[in-house]
């Protein structure tokens, strides 16, 4: 495999052999891991291990050229935790950005296959590159249920620290978090809620699950699954590497326009997504950023609207 930019290479005396029963897991199928996504991982892992920045016996990686979507329908499992010490791989689904449309750049990804990466604040773009889990806020995000048993529904949103291209993961709310969003319909009084606004309303909406679809970026998971991944990070840190970094993306980009073979030039991307989006694109910051600012520039000034009163 040959070395690009965005992933860690320690020296073969540095890095352990992939265990045996890791191996077995080691592929292209359905929840399996690519060889090159599986390295970086580790390494990302053991370089930071052996600084002191984690002591989590176990790791996360994401494979997001990958599809979002399995043969059978079901949520495509290209997110993975892996416990070395207890022997334990698990891959489970995640989304990845779906980008914007915009009249100058439509840098915008369909549900099933990324074609577009960035950096870039408010791209809604995945940044592939090494992370550092970082801590959990759990915020009020509306109330939810039937009329006569409404209660408040809170996510929990783990923060990741990245370095390098992925150094502005914070300034972009860049984390992981269950694949749920309550869709706000309309406010009832409820002035005994601590949510409750200056005149004693609160929003009340339905509760919309997208496990295995597009995000803003972030990692997002099943409830089942963010409930493991955030309690095996919460108050022990771990290392996260998302694949393709930047250099991959260029790197794979050129092969296709050439018209060479991935395999012979040492790279990977996912072949079903690749037929599907053909080459992939990074948009860095810098070029993605000025168009982002002109469009917000661009938008009307229109006043707050206000929910309507639940019947």
């Amino acid at each position: 495999m040959v070395a690009v930019q965005g992933g860690p290479s320690p020296s073969r005396a540095e890095t352990p052999e992939v265990p045996a029963w890791l191996q077995a897991h080691l592929g292209t199928g359905e929840g399996q891991i690519a060889p090159v996504v599986l390295d970086r991982a580790r390494a990302l892992y053991l370089e930071k291990l052996r600084q002191g920045t984690v002591r989590n016996p176990c790791y996360l990686a994401m494979d997001a050229t990958r599809p979002s979507t399995a043969r059978d329908g079901t949520p495509g499992r290209r997110f993975y935790v892996i416990c070395e010490a207890q022997k334990s791989f698990r891959a489970v689904s995640s989304g990845h950005g779906n980008g914007r449309k915009l009249r100058r750049a439509d840098f915008s990804n369909d549900r099933d296959c990324a074609r577009h990466f960035s950096n870039a604040e408010g791209s809604k773009l995945t940044a592939g590159g090494p992370y550092v889990t970082a801590e959990t806020r759990t915020s009020f995000k509306g109330y939810v249920g039937a009329a006569n048993r409404r209660v408040p529904f809170y996510r929990t949103f783990l923060l990741y620290d990245g370095e390098g291209e992925t150094a502005n993961a914070r300034e972009r709310a860049i984390g992981g978090h269950p694949a749920v969003l309550v869709r706000w319909q309309c406010r009832f009084r409820n002035p005994e809620s601590p949510h409750a606004d200056a005149e004693g309303f609160v929003p009340y909406g339905r509760l919309v699950n997208y496990t295995g679809g597009r995000s803003n970026g972030c990692t997002t998971w099943s409830e089942t699954a963010s409930e493991e991944i955030l309690a095996l990070v919460e108050d022990d840190p771990t290392t996260l590497y998302i694949y393709p970094a930047s250099g991959d993306i260029d790197a794979v980009a050129a092969a296709v326009t050439a018209g060479r073979s991935l395999s012979r030039a040492g790279l990977y991307w996912n072949d079903t997504c690749l037929r599907t989006i053909r080459a992939p694109r990074f948009w860095p910051k810098e070029t993605l950023r000025p168009i982002i600012d002109d469009w917000r520039a661009s938008l009307p000034k229109l006043a707050p609207q206000e929910l309507p009163i639940c019947k």
